[in-house]
């Protein structure tokens, strides 16, 4: 949006251009200038009530400020073009004069601001708000009424009561440290040869293999989570994760056993061992009393595996279902 100056400069050269491609103008032009003067010296009055409203006295001389034609305070104008040129530099000298006073009022009015700001007393940093000052005290010698509390007055305070006796407590005995594995079971420990066949996933799995296979559970539970993680893409990641599942099973920990079991049946339903899993997760849930889910996990390994439901896993699965009563 173009301000009051630029949009007066613009009106000003715009008359200018009609001159200069006309040349001297006919009298018809002239009129018409004539009258577009007279609009630019009207909005020029306009612009100064508007910036400094009913002050046109105090800020601009009386012709000025006066609304007659004269306004501009030039002598008759001899030819048209002379007239046109004079009350030209009339108008830009008036708009110069606004704008001056509207920069020494904005300068003045930043002053006034800076000397407010500057007389606002700023307590200094850390320093702490005045204390009230303390009653004056009464002159020696005078009673002053004490008030009680209703309780107090109601009831005199009880003598306390004897602190009892301190029990002294027997010293607590520490905590013993869980003892380690047995020489015994350190013996079959090490009696399980780790294979070395030149491929380490399967090595490591066919390891946690027979520690299950010898009832070392706690021992194949850690070698088969070393397996699952290490080697997630290997070709037997589907028995390593049911395998883990039955060491937890087999070492009466239903529950987790049952995470791996889903695991193993939800991450690839087409593995080796997932209808394996689901068969064994019915089981899980069996042993923690969840009759609810050991029927939906039968239900779906008869829907999903049909198979196996009718084939090598015939058997565990009849076995199963006798286990619970399903609707």
């Amino acid at each position: 949006m173009m301000t009051g100056q630029a949009r007066f400069r613009a009106i000003l050269l715009t008359a200018v251009a009609c001159f200069s491609v006309a040349g001297l103008p006919s009298a018809a032009h002239a009129q018409d200038s004539d009258a577009r003067l007279r609009k630019i010296e009207t909005e020029v009055r306009a612009l100064q009530r508007k910036v400094f409203p009913g002050g046109e006295g105090r800020f601009f001389e009386a012709s000025a400020a006066s609304g007659g034609e004269g306004g501009t305070g030039l002598p008759p104008s001899t030819t048209a073009m002379t007239d046109v040129l004079a009350r030209l530099d009339a108008i830009e000298a008036q708009l110069a004069r606004i704008t001056s006073q509207v920069e020494v009022n904005t300068n003045a009015l930043a002053l006034l601001t800076g000397r407010v700001t500057a007389l606002e007393p700023v307590p200094p940093p850390g320093t702490a708000p005045v204390a009230a000052a303390p009653a004056a005290a009464p002159p020696a010698g005078t009673l002053q009424p004490v008030t009680l509390p209703p309780s107090v007055v109601a009831s005199p305070s009880p003598a306390p009561a004897p602190a009892p006796a301190a029990v002294t407590k027997p010293a607590e005995k520490p905590a013993e440290k869980p003892a380690g594995p047995s020489a015994e079971r350190l013996a079959r420990v090490q009696a399980i040869a780790k294979p070395q066949t030149g491929d380490a996933g399967e090595d490591e799995y066919s390891y946690g293999f027979r520690l299950w296979d010898a009832k070392l559970y706690p021992e194949a539970q850690q070698q088969l989570r070393l397996y699952v993680e290490k080697y997630p893409s290997h070709a037997r990641i589907s028995y390593g994760r049911n395998l883990l599942g039955r060491a937890y099973l087999d070492d009466g920990k239903p529950r987790d056993a049952a995470t791996w079991f889903l695991k193993n049946y939800q991450d690839d339903k087409q593995g080796a061992r997932a209808g394996d899993s689901l068969l064994f997760l019915a089981e899980a849930m069996i042993a923690t009393k969840d009759t609810k889910r050991a029927c939906i996990a039968l239900a779906e390994f008869a829907e999903t595996y049909p198979a196996l439901a009718s084939g090598r896993l015939q058997g565990q699965y009849e076995d199963d279902r006798k286990q619970v009563t399903c609707n």
